[in-house]
Formats: C-alpha cells, sequence, structure tokens
C-alpha cells in the first residue's frame, strides 16, 4: 500500500495539517499509521468528514464566549490589549481566529479556529463553525466550507425551544450563516426577538443581520432605519458590529440613490476598521457597496483598495459557488471588479450619466465597460443583467 504524508493529505483536501493530524489522532481516517513523529496515510483516502461536535446542542453554553472579540469593547487600534486581557485562554484563543477573519487573513483564521469545532462549549463550537465557514469561502475549500455552514445553520433545529439563552445564541448563529449567504432561514426566527438574550456587545451585530434581511427584501428605506438606530443607541464602542452597521447603511443609501450619504457611512466604517486592519467586511460587501469602495479608496489609499479587492475576488469566487452556482462562473471569471460595480448600477436602474458621476467617469467610459460586460456575459440589454447580478 502506498502512503503520502500529513502534509500532501492537508494539500489534497483543502485542510490544515493541524487538523489532518487531529482527524488522525480521532481514528477518523483508516489506515493512518504513525511512523516516528508522522502520520502516514494510505494514498487515495477520501477527505474525512468534520466530526460531530462532543456536544448536545443545549448542552453547554457559556455566553461569553460566542464571537467574544465582536462582542468587545474597544478603542480602535486596541484590538491586541482587548484579546490580551480576557484571562480564559479558550475565550481568548477564539478571539484571535476573530481578528485572523475580519482582518481579511482566512488561513490563519481557519488554523485558529480548526480546534474549537467540537468544543463542548457550544457557544466556542458556533463560533469556530462561523470563522471556518465563511474563512473557508476565500481559501476555495467549498466542502469545508459547506459542511462548516451547515452545521452553523442547522444549530436551531437542534436548540430546545424551552431555553430562550440557547434558542438566541443559535438563532443569531443560523442567522449569520444565512443572510449573509442570501440563503432562506434553517428555521423560522426573528433576529429582533432574540436581542434580550444575547450579550450587549452582540445586540449591535444582530441588528446588522436584522438590517441585511431588510435590505434583501428591498425595504431600503425601513433597513436603514434598523441600522442608524442601532448605531445611535449602543453603549460603548464595539468597532467590528459598528462596521457592519455603517457598511448596511451605506448599502441602503446607494439604493436608495443617495451617494453623498452613502459615502458618509462607508467613511465612518473605513476610519473606524483601518486602525486595526478589519477590512475583510469591505472585501465582502463589494458588490453591494455599488462603487463605494472605487470612490472613496481607488485615488486617496490605493494600497488599502488592492487587499481589499483582493479579498473581493478571494470570497467572491466561494460565495457564488455556493450561492449562485449556476450562473457564478461566468461573473466571478470574466468581469472586473469595476466592471461588476457598473453592471449592478446599471442593473438597478442607474443611467450612464449617474453611474459617471458616482463613479468620477464620463459617460463615455462607462459606455464603454457596459458595453464590454454585455460581451463578456454573452447578453444585450440592461434587463438582462439582473439574472447576473447579486440577489
Amino acid at each position: 500500500m502506498n502512503y503520502i504524508s500529513a502534509k500532501a493529505a492537508a494539500e489534497e483536501w483543502g485542510l490544515s495539517v493541524r487538523r489532518v493530524q487531529q482527524y488522525c489522532k480521532d481514528g477518523l481516517i483508516p489506515g493512518a499509521a504513525r511512523l516516528d513523529s508522522a502520520w502516514m496515510i494510505p494514498a487515495g483516502t477520501a477527505r474525512p468528514q468534520r466530526a460531530a461536535p462532543r456536544h448536545d446542542a443545549s448542552a453547554v453554553l457559556r455566553p461569553e464566549n460566542l464571537m467574544p472579540l465582536l462582542s468587545s469593547s474597544f478603542a480602535p487600534g486596541e484590538h491586541r490589549a482587548c484579546i490580551e486581557a480576557m484571562s480564559d485562554p479558550d475565550r481568548r484563543g477564539i478571539a484571535w481566529a476573530e481578528y485572523y477573519y475580519f482582518s481579511g487573513q482566512a488561513e490563519l483564521a481557519v488554523r485558529q479556529a480548526e480546534p474549537y469545532l467540537s468544543h463542548a462549549d457550544l457557544a466556542l463550537a458556533l463560533s469556530a463553525g462561523l470563522i471556518c465557514g465563511f474563512a473557508s469561502l476565500s481559501l476555495n475549500r467549498i466542502s469545508a466550507a459547506q459542511s462548516s455552514l451547515n452545521y452553523v445553520r442547522d444549530s436551531l433545529l437542534r436548540a430546545r425551544p424551552d431555553d430562550a439563552q440557547v434558542m438566541a445564541v443559535c438563532g443569531l448563529m443560523s442567522a449569520a450563516s444565512s443572510i449573509l449567504l442570501h440563503l432562506p432561514l434553517a428555521a423560522p426566527i426573528r433576529v429582533e426577538e432574540v436581542l434580550t438574550a444575547l450579550p450587549e456587545g452582540l445586540q449591535g451585530w444582530a441588528c446588522y443581520l436584522r438590517a441585511h434581511r431588510v435590505y434583501l427584501d428591498g425595504d431600503y428605506g425601513r433597513s436603514l432605519g434598523v441600522a442608524e438606530t442601532a448605531l445611535n443607541v449602543q453603549r460603548g464602542l464595539h468597532p467590528i458590529s459598528s462596521v457592519y452597521l455603517h457598511l448596511v447603511a451605506a448599502m441602503d443609501l446607494m439604493s436608495l440613490m443617495r451617494p453623498e450619504e452613502a459615502q458618509s457611512h462607508f467613511m465612518a466604517a473605513w476610519d473606524m476598521a483601518r486602525p486595526d486592519g478589519l477590512i475583510e467586511a469591505f472585501g465582502e460587501h463589494h458588490g453591494l457597496l455599488q462603487g463605494l469602495i472605487e470612490v472613496c479608496l481607488k485615488r486617496d489609499d490605493p494600497e488599502a483598495y488592492q487587499q481589499v479587492i483582493a479579498i473581493t475576488y478571494r470570497f467572491s469566487a466561494g460565495w457564488r459557488k455556493i450561492h449562485n452556482p449556476a450562473v457564478g462562473e461566468e461573473v466571478a471569471d470574466d468581469l472586473t471588479t469595476v466592471e461588476f460595480t457598473i453592471a449592478m448600477l446599471a442593473s438597478r436602474g442607474w443611467t450612464n450619466q449617474e453611474i459617471a458621476r458616482h463613479m468620477e467617469l464620463s459617460p463615455h467610459t462607462v459606455k464603454h465597460y457596459i458595453s464590454s460586460v454585455y460581451l463578456k456575459l454573452g447578453i444585450s440589454s440592461r434587463s438582462q443583467l439582473k439574472k447576473y447580478m447579486l440577489r
């Protein structure tokens, strides 16, 4: 029998070496053998499924361990001090995984979060599942992303309905894994109904999810109201949730064709995120921000702009494979981010002159971009663009 190393298996399966080694220790890889200090794996072995969590969904819950960095209040630029002040090593460990994810370091995020996927504490396991799921999209590990995100989405189905806090935690995380992928909820839940049972720091992020859901329903004015109210009433400064709230407000304002106000919210988000390098959210929301990244960053902060666009390309390719596999590849591989932005605006009723004014381009240049989009997609009208744009 031929064997391959744990490193070779990790590359083949799209996992970290550390995770493969753990699978070997847990007996999840048939025929794996230890040679001196290294694990050897039979060649051709199929990728093992992630081990099921070692707990019932309502058995153990420490709410303070649910996305602890996201729920923390800290001054911009002080993420390290905030994390290191956490006395519990597991809480500190998952907080670092969060930081790596929100700062666009997907590989480090997965490596840091993976050991918590089967943790006995539901809060840690769900946090790890959400982090690994979304980070895996950026790493083009679609199977791993689906496995982790399905676990998070389905957690609400396993929760005991008589435990309000467990229902709140599972509801929040299930909603996050569904709404951010523009997919139906695994089970009926209204985010606003679980707010009071959540730790204070997570309430702002729950409001962002609610606003995003309403945005997807096309009620941009109500979504904007949810986001701005949450920003106005929050106690303390929670940078991560505030960034997301400002971004969804900017999305709403762009859809309402109020670009100057949208830029104000965008820059508020950027000024809050930049000191800690929390740039992942900007890349993830690129298409929905409809040109704000180009308008606000491309000229004034070109280095940061390139970092955000790199995140956009990595994340959006994986996002489309899960959300819209039938047509996603045609958009992902053919359109540049500027072409995609202009196509988004055109599909939403913006005229060439309005797009030109917003993007600081000439109407002739906009017309050229739209012609290029039509050619690449094999279409001939704006109405056909809607098939390819974000839903």
